[in-house]
């Protein structure tokens, strides 16, 4: 059973990459172009009046998460009849939560729109349109959720990479209209991008009625089992509103203070932090239902190595890909967009650091969310998380800081919530040994500053595009080393040398 839980876990990861690869490579190029014929002031708008929208997407959230925790439990549990009832369950909290969020959207949203945010007066219809087509965009994909959540608890990740074939070819039309339309480009954007999300929602939809029972909608209400869902999610919800809040007050603490113009440039670092950081997540992604699962049976000495392995090889994925572009992100961003707004390299460097402490939080969140036990965690790191936005705020107006310390104190919080996780996921689940974890973090960051130092003394190569080669070469060589040697388990270095042997004879 064991083996087959691996060969899943593995399987999904693989798939999960597919899709992420496909992504990356078709989002780096239609960024490029989206900003070039946007322009820094409507790619900005866009980031900007998203973020209003996005800045209810909390209470959605908080359920999400209550969503996949309680349908993968109860398919552990192997009582069909409750699985039906628990997604029939999430469906009406989403819906009533999606005309929540439309109410406070076109309410406070709007308010904050036209009285708070700095946009330019000729762009303002502009962008009482893209915040309408937003709003939509948010609807179909709150009432999307129990559906996608039921596609993970069964560990069907080949989905989204079949889907994410015909989401990515649909981006490059996107930007070929874009190119070609005689139209308001930052509206046709806009329009655009909210019939692609509808129609993949729709997909997945289709996908789920027609292969899984328990999706068939019967609009029955059991208050025994949304009881319980509703209390996850509401404690939950602190947490999740105050991640939201950082966030996108973020964005609205830097447009007050530097303009419209820093949006483009936080825009583009959380774009490339959210494409580095799916590395991470689609493997955490894929052992997130077997550490439910195996919580649900019991079985801790097995959850515990699950987290191991969902600590170590993001991380080390993440590394690999992360110590180069850090190196070399001036270069890259020139190659990338030729013009690139102010800051960006700043923000991103940062923010792909913050991404690595994520990566390990996740898992231990991950641990606490199994449990049901969330209290503490919403309320402690809730708490910590929201102290970013008076920190940074003072900072602007009573100093003469640079924008890129509105990330840094995001990192210095990132530290600490992690280590507050830790600490109540040891708490929750006492067989959890908090010592064995802290070891691997420790030869992580070795392993991560090593193969940064070395590199930069190692790679000094005049031609800038075969130093970038070189710098990825040189530190993954170094990662890879440093991690078989030093991070894997012999049970994972078996592995790895049967597959090298076994390919050999090939």
């Amino acid at each position: 059973m064991s083996n087959d839980n691996d060969k899943r876990i593995a399987r999904n990861t693989v798939f999960l990459y597919i899709r992420m690869l496909l992504s990356i490579v078709i989002s780096l190029y239609t960024s490029r172009v989206i900003l070039q014929v946007l322009g820094e002031v409507n790619y900005g708008i866009y980031g900007l009046v998203g973020s209003v929208v996005a800045m209810f997407s909390f209470l959605n959230t908080s359920m999400s998460g209550a969503t996949s925790r309680f349908l993968t439990y109860e398919m552990a549990s192997g009582d069909k009849e409750k699985l039906r009832d628990t997604f029939n369950s999430t469906f009406i909290i989403h819906i009533g939560i999606a005309l929540l969020i439309l109410v406070l959207a076109e309410t406070v949203g709007l308010w904050f729109l036209h009285n708070k945010l700095v946009i330019p007066e000729e762009r303002m219809f502009a962008a009482e349109v893209v915040y309408q087509l937003s709003i939509i965009s948010m609807v179909v994909t709150i009432t999307q959720v129990p559906y996608n959540a039921a596609i993970i608890a069964h560990e069907k990740m080949d989905v989204y990479a079949y889907v994410e074939l015909l989401n990515v070819t649909l981006k490059l039309i996107i930007v070929y209209i874009l190119l070609i339309g005689n139209f308001d480009k930052l509206i046709l954007y806009g329009i655009l991008v909210l019939c692609v999300s509808t129609l993949i929602a729709f997909i997945y939809r289709i996908y789920c009625i027609r292969h899984y029972e328990e999706t068939h909608i019967r609009l029955v209400f059991k208050p025994q089992i949304i009881k319980p869902m509703l209390s996850f999610s509401l404690w939950d919800l602190y947490g999740n509103m105050s991640v939201t809040a950082r966030q996108q007050g973020t964005n609205f603490i830097l447009n007050i203070f530097f303009g419209v113009a820093i949006n483009a440039a936080s825009g583009i670092a959380t774009m490339v932090q959210g494409i580095i950081s799916g590395f991470s997540g689609n493997i955490l992604q894929a052992f997130r239902p077997q550490i439910i699962k195996t919580y649900t049976t019991g079985n801790y000495v097995k959850m515990e190595n699950l987290m191991s392995n969902a600590i170590k090889l993001p991380v080390i994925m993440l590394f690999i890909i992360s110590i180069p572009i850090i190196i070399e992100i001036d270069y890259i961003m020139k190659l990338w967009l030729v013009d690139v707004p102010q800051y960006t390299t700043n923000f991103c460097r940062i923010l792909l650091i913050v991404n690595i402490i994520g990566a390990i939080n996740n898992v231990f969140n991950t641990s606490i969310h199994a449990c049901g036990n969330i209290k503490k965690l919403s309320i402690l790191n809730g708490t910590i998380i929201l102290l970013n936005l008076p920190m940074m705020y003072i900072l602007f107006r009573y100093t003469s800081c640079t924008p890129s310390v509105a990330y840094i104190t995001q990192l210095g919080i990132s530290i600490i919530t992690l280590y507050v996780a830790m600490t109540i996921a040891k708490r929750n689940i006492p067989q959890l040994s908090i010592k064995n974890f802290v070891f691997i973090q420790i030869k992580l960051f070795i392993c991560g500053i090593i193969s940064y130092i070395l590199t930069k003394k190692i790679v000094h190569i005049e031609n800038e595009f075969v130093n970038l080669i070189a710098s990825v070469l040189v530190s993954s060589i170094i990662i890879i080393i440093y991690s078989y040697y030093i991070l894997l388990s012999d049970e994972y270095k078996k592995s790895i040398k049967n597959k090298i042997k076994k390919f050999l004879r090939l």
